[in-house]
């Protein structure tokens, strides 16, 4: 399934064309004309694929595809498109935290500004760290995450919650492509203390502004790393 995936999001099948038939698939990868069919359901599943009884398998429209799909999102970032899909997320991602930054300025209480002290702490300590070993970025990364699902979660909607939840899951499987360790010290910690204090101090103008803010930066690292080589998601 994922290879066929891979095709499809490559364009060597296009919105509109039909996929080889059950028996062709089970031909090409020498498995049973059973497991050839729980494939393209998978692929239905995944909104890529419409099966129509008696007539086959045809490619939908990008537009249709489940964009929070794991696997999905590894063919896309795969492609030579991944730098446009990456700043899909991360435009989503400033949409929704830059409001929750400030509802959680409004509404956070005592215990959420202590699980938001706390991942700022985590971030601090894992940055120096991966200063001292490049093993430790991913734990680095995942204080970062940690950190913007406490925002979140300090705003006190749990639909909100629900909504960034799946960005989130999806730029952590890229957090290579965006990691700027020279300038963590200098610009990542920093930034995100703003958006701490702001919150702390129950302004949400300016926990808006710190969110917005250090969104723009990250957005920035992803415009350097457009030149470069698709992102791997292993």
């Amino acid at each position: 399934m994922r290879v066929i995936i891979g095709d499809i999001a490559s364009g060597n099948y296009a919105e509109g064309e039909l996929l080889p038939r059950e028996s062709d698939i089970a031909a090409r990868f020498e498995v049973s004309r059973g497991v050839a069919r729980e494939c393209l359901r998978g692929l239905e599943e995944r909104g890529l694929v419409n099966v129509r009884h008696g007539h086959g398998a045809i490619v939908n429209a990008e537009h249709a595809w489940d964009r929070f799909d794991p696997d999905v999102l590894a063919a896309l970032l795969g492609g030579a498109r991944a730098a446009d899909v990456l700043g899909e997320y991360l435009e989503c991602r400033r949409i929704l935290e830059v409001e929750a930054a400030g509802l959680a300025a409004e509404r956070a209480t005592p215990e959420a500004e202590q699980a938001l002290a706390d991942a700022f702490e985590r971030m601090r300590l894992t940055a120096e760290g991966a200063r001292a070993s490049p093993a430790g970025e991913r734990l680095y990364h995942d204080a970062d995450v940690t950190f913007h699902r406490a925002v979140v979660r300090a705003a006190g909607n749990p639909v909100l919650g629900q909504m960034t939840e799946p960005i989130h899951r999806a730029l952590s499987a890229t957090f290579g492509a965006l990691a700027r360790p020279r300038t963590r010290f200098e610009r990542g910690l920093p930034e995100h203390e703003r958006i701490l204090e702001a919150i702390r101090r129950g302004e949400p103008q300016e926990a808006r502004e710190a969110m917005r803010a250090h969104l723009l930066t990250v957005e920035g690292y992803l415009r350097e790393y457009s030149g470069s080589a698709p992102v791997s998601t292993s």
